[in-house]
């Protein structure tokens, strides 16, 4: 099966993803792990974007769109994948539906997270990380037993100083107007099954099975 899975920051994208992938044994594929490996593999388009990076500039997404065609072109895609990250705008969308077409590989599922923005706030205000071990914690959903304290390790919890508010709204916004209208175009398509993602992670997962069982 070839699924996208959308949603913004704080959605819980990358939760749901380790479940769907675990259910159906296929890759999942976001946007970082795909640079990465490409970089990594100095693969013609990979040192291309590496090109960018390092001067930090933006990837354009002529770039971005080769580096998800090869990826995709893959064997581990034969038999489906989970593409996360990917599309961000329109014209991204319109070019995977034309590489996705050329690889017979195309998409046939959108899930969409939907959580409202007062919700992504608490989710991403709330986040705390251990210094020492990496372990991640929530002061409401998964509080450590003893305040800023890693019940792990006893190492320091501290907040990332990207899980703020106003960072959190320059996200939102660049979602909302750019990758936003991307959801609209695979909705045009009838691919798209909305989900309540500010549900407990075990109330969407029964959803998604039920979504992809009826599939």
């Amino acid at each position: 099966m070839n699924l996208l899975i959308m949603g913004p920051a704080g959605s819980g994208k990358g939760t749901m993803s380790e479940k769907i992938v675990e259910l159906l044994e296929i890759p999942h594929i976001s946007t970082g792990d795909m640079f990465r490996d490409a970089m990594a593999n100095q693969t013609k388009v990979g040192l291309e974007a590496k090109s960018y990076m390092d001067q930090g500039l933006l990837v354009p997404d002529e770039v971005t769109d080769r580096i998800v065609k090869e990826r995709l072109s893959q064997d581990d895609c034969a038999k489906g994948y989970l593409l996360d990250g990917y599309p961000r705008n329109p014209h991204q969308a319109k070019a995977l539906a034309e590489m996705t077409k050329e690889l017979n590989r195309e998409v046939e599922l959108v899930i969409n997270l939907e959580v409202s923005y007062e919700e992504l706030v608490k989710r991403i205000t709330g986040r705390r990380l251990c210094k020492e071990c990496g372990a991640i914690y929530h002061i409401h959903f998964k509080p450590s037993k003893v305040e800023d304290v890693c019940d792990i390790c006893g190492g320091e919890l501290y907040q990332r100083s990207d899980d703020n508010e106003e960072k959190l709204k320059v996200r939102h916004e660049e979602y909302l107007t750019k990758t936003a209208p991307s959801i609209d175009y695979y909705r045009e398509k009838g691919l798209v099954k909305d989900i309540d993602g500010s549900r407990s992670p075990e109330l969407v997962m029964n959803e998604i099975k039920s979504i992809l069982e009826a599939f």
